[in-house]
């Protein structure tokens, strides 16, 4: 009967053990936080945190077009305590869903699979929300504040043109362009005033022009795609500059020439540039 009841005890004290084990990892991840949109479905903990001053993430529209934003991206993955309830992807949905449209966001793209894209400007800010409920038990939260990137690297005439006498080609990440768009935006300025600075300080070189992409989309698009944004930094170049355009030749390539991989957002991101290479 005594052995008995040390058997019991020693099983309950492994029970309360373990229970405590089990609690302490189900705290909140250390450094991580709810976003100031929304607090945590009841019964969640944070498993996950991830924290980017600047990045993209891929939202989806009405039309399942893909949108790919930049700015501070928040993500975050809840994952359900031992003993709390489980909820339907619909209730974590919707529950997400009304909470943006109540602050005058919209509901870009709601799928019965547990993935809804949202966005809402507020403050003068554009929001973009997505949640991924797929799997209810861990619930995927991301949050991009849409901004432009503090640009750390510069680029120079210095730098085009040791590139060049190294290597032959050097790569542009300066030249910005609207996702599926070939107009270049204001910000491309600085990049095309130091292309230019190269041609003038060199009236003998003459350059290929070449627009690259990532693997989003189709291939053949994706060639069309890179071809026009080159024609678009030749005529830049030669309108807005003063290069002349026999001394520039446009080419798209669209993805054939990756530098990084497509799997990951930072790899297309690398993907998607222009190079000036020698003729």
């Amino acid at each position: 009967m005594k052995n008995t009841g040390i058997i019991i005890l020693g099983t309950l004290c492994l029970s309360l053990l373990a229970s405590a084990h089990l609690c302490s990892q189900e705290r909140d991840v250390e450094g991580s936080k709810d976003h100031p949109l929304f607090n945590r479905m009841p019964g969640y903990y944070i498993q996950q945190y991830d924290e980017k001053d600047f990045d993209t993430h891929s939202f989806r529209d009405a039309n399942l077009n893909e949108l790919n934003v930049e700015g501070h991206v928040v993500a975050i993955v809840y994952s359900l305590k031992s003993g709390a309830k489980e909820v339907s992807r619909v209730q974590v949905l919707r529950n997400y869903e009304n909470a943006v449209t109540k602050i005058g966001g919209t509901v870009l793209k709601s799928d019965w699979d547990g993935s809804s894209f949202m966005k809402v400007v507020k403050d003068g800010k554009e929001i973009w929300v997505h949640i991924d409920a797929y799997i209810t038990s861990d619930i995927k939260l991301t949050v991009v504040e849409k901004k432009s990137m503090a640009q750390d690297i510069v680029a120079s005439a210095d730098a085009f043109s040791n590139d060049i006498k190294a290597t032959g080609h050097a790569a542009v990440y300066g030249i910005y362009f609207d996702t599926g768009k070939w107009a270049i935006k204001p910000a491309s300025d600085g990049a095309l005033a130091e292309i230019a600075k190269l041609m003038k300080r060199d009236p003998a070189l003459q350059l290929n022009v070449v627009g690259h992409t990532d693997n989003v989309g189709g291939i053949e698009s994706n060639m069309k795609l890179s071809q026009a944004r080159a024609e678009s930094v030749v005529q830049a170049l030669s309108g807005r500059y003063g290069v002349a355009a026999s001394r520039l030749r446009p080419y798209g390539v669209g993805p054939l020439s990756p530098v990084a991989s497509n799997d990951t957002e930072e790899g297309k991101g690398k993907n998607r540039r222009v190079e000036l290479v020698k003729q």
